[in-house]
């Protein structure tokens, strides 16, 4: 792992199902993720991901990368466009720094309608699989 590395992109497939089950798991009961009536009443076309998923997918995007023993230290992220079913999103990201076992991944989520979340990870591995 060295700064400047690429992770290869990884596209989800936004369906009704990952985003309702996404709310539903992180008990976010918000009508906007799982009712596309009272959606679009708020002014929004259809259901959208929440924030929580987003962040867990971002997670799993980096431990998929690094591995099952990595260990996320912090994950920090910014929402954009939102992601309504029937898109595609796709994760990219690059290492921009290592201290040791340490890494900071740069990560962007996009979608149809543009950029969906930016951020950072920040990821450690084991001592012997940090060394290339």
């Amino acid at each position: 792992m060295r700064a400047g590395d690429r992770l290869p992109p990884l596209e989800i497939p936004v369906t009704r199902t990952l985003i309702v089950a996404g709310a539903i798991a992180s008990r976010d009961y918000q009508d906007v993720h799982h009712d596309p009536e009272l959606a679009r009443q708020k002014g929004t076309p259809d259901i959208f991901m929440n924030i929580l998923t987003t962040n867990g997918l971002v997670g799993r995007y980096v431990t998929d990368h690094f591995g099952p023993t990595a260990v996320l230290r912090k994950v920090s992220i910014r929402l954009g466009a939102p992601n309504h079913p029937g898109d595609t999103m796709v994760l990219t990201g690059s290492v921009e720094a290592t201290d040791g076992g340490t890494a900071v991944v740069r990560v962007t989520g996009t979608n149809g309608l543009g950029t969906h979340v930016t951020g950072t990870v920040t990821v450690t591995l084991p001592a012997e699989e940090a060394t290339p």
